[in-house]
């Protein structure tokens, strides 16, 4: 296959996954006590990152501790989400 039709799929992969998003918050820690501070609830009661675009990387936590942001798919990795509100649930 040729690297850029690689590269696309590859993107077109992660674009689909990400849409699955629901922005219950679960996976950022709106249920947890401790949510980043990025987080933010929205008048529909959905949640939204603030630096959504520049979330990846070192972030805090209201309580100020850090932690690295990553992609669903990584986080996933680390540990499976079991809220029933998350699409990505695998309880």
């Amino acid at each position: 296959m040729d690297e850029l039709v690689y590269q696309r799929k590859q993107q077109e992969s992660a674009e689909e996954y990400e849409s699955r998003c629901r922005r219950c918050g679960a996976c950022c820690g709106a249920y947890d006590g401790d949510p980043c501070i990025n987080l933010e609830k929205a008048a529909d009661n959905r949640y939204f990152c603030k630096v959504y675009n520049t979330r990846l990387g070192l972030q805090k936590t209201i309580s100020g501790k850090s932690f690295t942001c990553v992609l669903i798919r990584e986080n996933l990795k680390i540990s499976p989400l079991s809220f029933s509100c998350c699409p990505y649930n695998v309880s």
